[in-house]
């Protein structure tokens, strides 16, 4: 068992078939099936059942493919250890929260550009929970979230103290709301999005617990709908200032027990950190040590 076997298994796995595992590693039918067929003689077990459909993991297989991902992620990582040099290159996989993206991260991306020209940055959005499992799962080197996340293989870093408020049409007022009933509708990300969790208990505190869900996949359609009336949300006090100015909407402050979250930035405790991240995380510093 090497780790080719290992890696050509994990495509089958990941596939559900030896013909798209061959397509994703660029080789022929042949060299795949043959090499799960020595794995499998190897371990004297069957680590794949086939059907029309294609393949699925036994049992066996099934306990094997955490070592086999485990393996192909080390081996990947060995490969950009050796390869990283003096000055930050190559690619840099980042996330962020919608709101972060649009109000924090811009000064930052800019300040890091200037510092290191030779590397691409790649930024996916995505809600709290979503990020935090792309990082784990290796699909992201580092992500802005909601804090605090407190997980074992999780190092955190505070970058900034937000300031939650409820965000509604001009001509609404708080002590509206319980009027409303069912009829009350939230506009908010979909599920795994702090602020999300932050309006329901806010609301289940006032005896709001029967409203409406409305999911939204980006912050200009929610503030946008909020403005037409459709609904309230709940978002830092920056994000939606400009539109407040602007009249569209209207902000309503929260006690101070809730009104406070912490945008904190995610990396894997354990295995290869690029200079290209720590070069990152240390603009990230300056840039909100300057604010």
């Amino acid at each position: 068992m090497d780790a080719a076997d290992l890696k050509v298994f994990s495509a089958v796995a990941r596939t559900g078939g030896i013909g798209r595992a061959a397509q994703e590693l660029h080789t022929v039918q042949s060299n795949v099936t043959a090499r799960i067929r020595r794995l499998e003689e190897e371990l004297g077990v069957t680590l794949f059942d086939r059907h029309s459909r294609g393949v699925s993991l036994t049992s066996a297989g099934q306990r094997l493919l955490p070592y086999a991902t485990q393996a192909e992620q080390l081996m990947t990582e060995a490969r950009r250890a050796v390869e990283d040099g003096p000055e930050p290159h190559g690619s840099l996989s980042l996330g962020s929260l919608e709101t972060t993206a649009a109000i924090r991260l811009t000064p930052i991306l800019v300040d890091y550009a200037r510092e290191c020209p030779h590397v691409d940055v790649s930024l996916r959005t995505g809600t709290t929970q979503s990020l935090i499992s792309d990082v784990l799962e290796h699909r992201l080197e580092g992500a802005f979230v909601a804090g605090p996340v407190r997980h074992p293989e999780i190092t955190e870093e505070p970058v900034v103290t937000e300031e939650l408020v409820l965000v509604t049409a001009p001509t609404v007022r708080l002590e509206d709301l319980p009027g409303q009933g069912g009829a009350l509708k939230v506009l908010v990300f979909r599920t795994g999005c702090s602020y999300r969790q932050h309006l329901e208990q806010f609301l289940a505190a006032r005896g709001l617990k029967a409203f409406r869900t409305l999911e939204f996949g980006t912050l200009d359609g929610i503030i946008g709908c909020v403005s037409a009336g459709m609904g309230i949300t709940l978002l830092p006090r920056a994000v939606v200032e400009n539109a407040r100015r602007a009249g569209s909407v209207a902000v309503h402050s929260l006690p101070a027990s809730r009104a406070r979250i912490t945008t904190v930035f995610i990396r894997r405790r354990e295995g290869f950190t690029s200079r290209a991240l720590l070069r990152f995380i240390a603009c990230a510093r300056r840039v909100h040590g300057a604010q």
